[in-house]
């Protein structure tokens, strides 16, 4: 029977979480793998999320970004299907038994690589499907057999449509981000998706917000659910040192690349709010010298991978994105987070600076507030429950334009200062005055001889064809002539 997730079971405090990986009922391989990762603790979203999965029953998982909400399904999920773990070839043998949906390539494409580090020592199989790319290569991988699939909604309708993969024996559902998917229209893929899975299934929701409307999705899909929070909703990370600061528009950029020198911030993602904003962005920060990579929806999926990539290596300084980047990115020890736009929507603005402060991680966001953001402002407060401190900037960059730049002798010498300079006088447009000519400026006079011009001669020797015509245009025949009448006398002579 399905619960009001108002009203979900909330996890027993009183049982103490285990804080260490190897103190759970996990498989040796499954230990070994998280110890290959890194891992020895537990973030308190897992330890509180990880024993409730290992026991069957559905989850609300609500934790801040960044506190690895990944790892809390897919570790248990992957214990739950070591059952099924098998070293056949044979595609049967390897139906899908979990699917995970995110709303972005991006949190699909961090997902699919935190999965396959957790089962690198198993027998289980995992690809991730999502759009913008070719379907060939995913169809082959999906026809070999696929324990786990993490799939972007649209595309994975497309799948099943092409018939390329079935889904009557999933065990195991994860919707990561749920709010985003529903904030971006998947929730009519979502049920089309859901409505071609076994009735009997663990569901798992896990989000760094919960909306009324999550809240009735979980309502719809979720078995007596059980709510695992380890703080308040929608709220941001401790972590994060966060600064709001009043600006012009015009003084934006600078203000970024002021930070970035006095903090000497060596890695930075600024936010804005539109794609052609942040082609533009981003180009304005290559010719300021910094190594700058832009991140948005009119990118392909290979170039956005390509970005990010670079991003990740350290090979760019800035990665100016859209809100395409506010999920899913897993950036260690990132450092810095600028909204050069506040975000149209409250609840991106705790999932872009989710980016920053990671694993417990300091981090600094800065957002850029103009006059005209005041109610975007009051939304995020209304969203975080604080009151938000608008700060001044001061520029410190008070260098002459271009055009004024001079030489540095030039700048001490007398005559360099305004006041000696006197005041050049406006220019007066004046327009270009013909060319002259005596011949053609004379007035027309007459040939002393009486002759006639040369022309007015050409005319008389030439016989009149018309009254009144042109002596260039040739007369007209008469249609009678055609057909061979004989001119009339008076014409003839």
């Amino acid at each position: 029977m399905q619960e009001n997730p108002e009203s979900a079971v909330a996890a027993p405090e009183e049982a103490p979480a285990p804080a260490r990986f190897d103190t759970l009922p996990l498989d040796p391989k499954l230990l070994r793998a998280v110890a290959d990762s890194g891992y020895m603790t537990m973030t308190p979203i897992q330890a509180k999320a990880i024993p409730i999965v290992l026991q069957g029953r559905d989850v609300m998982g609500a934790a801040q970004t960044g506190t690895g909400k990944t790892a809390a399904f897919s570790i248990p999920l992957l214990q739950r299907m070591l059952k099924h773990e098998t070293a056949s070839v044979s595609p049967a043998r390897h139906p899908v038994r979990a699917l995970v949906l995110a709303p972005t390539r991006e949190l699909a494409d961090q997902v699919a690589e935190n999965v396959k580090k957790y089962a690198k020592h198993t027998q289980l199989r995992s690809v991730v499907v999502f759009g913008g790319v070719d379907m060939k290569p995913q169809t082959a991988a999906l026809k070999a057999g696929v324990e786990v699939l993490i799939a972007t909604p649209g595309r994975l309708l497309d799948h099943i449509e092409a018939k390329n993969c079935v889904l009557n024996q999933v065990e195991y559902v994860v919707l990561d981000e749920a709010d985003r998917m529903l904030d971006i229209g998947f929730l009519p893929d979502l049920q089309r998706i859901l409505s071609f899975l076994p009735k009997a299934r663990q569901t798992l929701l896990f989000s760094a917000t919960f909306s009324p409307e999550i809240k009735r999705l979980a309502q719809s899909y979720l078995q007596d659910p059980i709510l695992v929070e380890t703080a308040r909703p929608n709220q941001t990370a401790s972590t994060v040192e966060q600064r709001f600061y009043s600006v012009t528009d015009d003084d934006k950029r600078a203000v970024i690349r002021q930070i970035l020198k006095d903090r000497a911030i060596r890695q930075a993602i600024v936010f804005g709010n539109s794609k052609l904003g942040v082609a533009r962005l981003a180009r304005s920060f290559e010719r300021d010298g910094l190594r700058t990579a832009a991140l948005h929806g009119d990118k392909s999926q290979d170039e956005r991978l390509k970005a990010l990539e670079a991003f990740k290596r350290g090979e760019m300084d800035v990665l100016v994105a859209t809100d395409v980047a506010a999920r899913g990115l897993d950036i260690a020890d990132l450092p810095a987070v600028f909204n050069f736009d506040v975000p149209f929507n409250a609840e991106d603005y705790v999932h872009r600076i989710g980016r920053t402060g990671r694993a417990g991680a300091s981090g600094l966001a800065v957002t850029l507030v103009t006059k005209a953001d005041a109610r975007l402002v009051s939304d995020i407060e209304k969203l975080i429950k604080r009151k938000i401190d608008l700060d001044p900037f001061e520029l410190q960059d008070s260098r002459p334009p271009r055009f004024e730049r001079r030489r540095p002798e030039e700048v001490d010498a007398p005559e360099a200062r305004p006041e000696a300079r006197p005041a050049a006088p406006r220019p007066v447009y004046r327009p270009p005055s013909a060319p002259k000519d005596p011949f053609f400026d004379k007035p027309y006079e007459a040939s002393a001889s009486g002759e006639p011009p040369a022309w007015e001669k050409a005319k008389a020797a030439t016989p009149a064809v018309g009254k009144g015509l042109s002596s260039y245009i040739k007369p007209k025949r008469q249609v009678a002539a055609l057909f061979g009448a004989k001119k009339p006398a008076s014409a003839e002579s």
